[in-house]
């Protein structure tokens, strides 16, 4: 079991349902296709930050990504990360925060809500 964020750059979503909106459209455009794009400066430098904390090898109880690497779910402006279970809730607030601090939007699939922090 797994609990999934969706981060990007762009624009501040005004509400919840943009948001998910937004979320789904970014998914399907740059995920769901047959080939990924390079990754923007600004979620490469996000993932960099993420991975110097907890590096981006296998699985198992000394990492809080449930996939890895973490740059398969990436691509252009847009990282789709998934988080073990057990680690979700302080990994997560983590994730938001470095998110903020570079100007990305984060997202919770599971809530269907921008996590601020």
């Amino acid at each position: 079991m797994s609990y999934d964020l969706a981060v990007w750059q762009g624009d501040v979503p005004s509400n919840a349902r943009e948001a998910a909106r937004t979320h789904d459209l970014l998914f399907d455009k740059y995920l769901e296709g047959d080939e990924l794009l390079p990754v923007a400066t600004a979620v490469a430098e996000f993932l960099a930050v993420l991975t110097d904390r907890w590096p981006d090898r296998d699985t198992g109880d000394d990492t809080p990504w449930a996939s890895t690497p973490l740059s398969e779910g990436a691509s252009g402006p847009y990282v789709y990360i998934t988080l073990a279970w057990s680690s979700a809730e302080v990994v997560s607030a983590y994730v938001a925060n470095v998110a903020k601090s570079l100007g990305l939007n984060c997202f919770d699939p599971q809530m269907r809500a921008l996590r601020s922090g």
